[in-house]
């Protein structure tokens, strides 16, 4: 039987009761205030950066969960940031890189283990035009960061579930002839 996504959570963030129960499959409720607290996933984005070849810039990742795989550049939205604040930083953080135009193309929900908690996540996939390409470096959370041709692009390279379902849209969208932000 699947663990209830507040399972961990003891006491109402409110008033501090112990008496803080399942209410339903998505919330539990204190006995003592009536607070109820509803478990939403967390924004996290995935920016798609392709260069002049037709390269697509992926990153291995430093840190766990699934350390040394490979990735797309991108992270959790900060508090009062929108998703296109959120990537345009992720981006700076982990290749240097400056955002200077975005599109939404999908979003994909998803489960991230951090801490010993799964971290419900809708990760929300970018297009990202670049001021430049040529000065990617790694740093943060990418231990490493390369330009893979389309073709040599394997989903099951990236270690994140979501990530690589998206690489996959992403592969038949390229194929279908999809038009970069440039």
């Amino acid at each position: 039987m699947a663990q209830h996504p507040l399972e961990k959570f003891r006491y109402c963030p409110l008033c501090g009761s112990e008496r803080f129960l399942v209410n339903n499959v998505k919330s539990k409720r204190c006995e003592t205030c009536g607070f109820v607290y509803y478990f939403n996933p967390s924004s996290s984005t995935v920016a798609v950066i392709v260069n002049e070849k037709d390269e697509l810039l992926v990153v291995r990742r430093a840190k766990e969960p699934a350390k040394g795989t490979l990735d797309l550049p991108g992270g959790f939205c900060d508090c009062y940031e929108t998703g296109e604040e959120g990537v345009m930083r992720e981006v700076k953080e982990e290749t240097g890189l400056c955002v200077d135009g975005i599109r939404f193309l999908f979003s994909i929900p998803n489960i991230y283990p951090y801490g010993g908690l799964d971290i419900h996540t809708i990760d929300l996939f970018f297009l990202c035009n670049t001021n430049s390409t040529k000065n990617a470096v790694a740093a943060d959370d990418a231990a490493e960061i390369m330009w893979i041709p389309w073709k040599e692009v394997r989903p099951e390279d990236f270690g994140l579930r979501s990530i690589s379902q998206g690489v996959e849209r992403l592969l038949q969208m390229h194929a279908a002839g999809w038009a970069t932000v440039r």
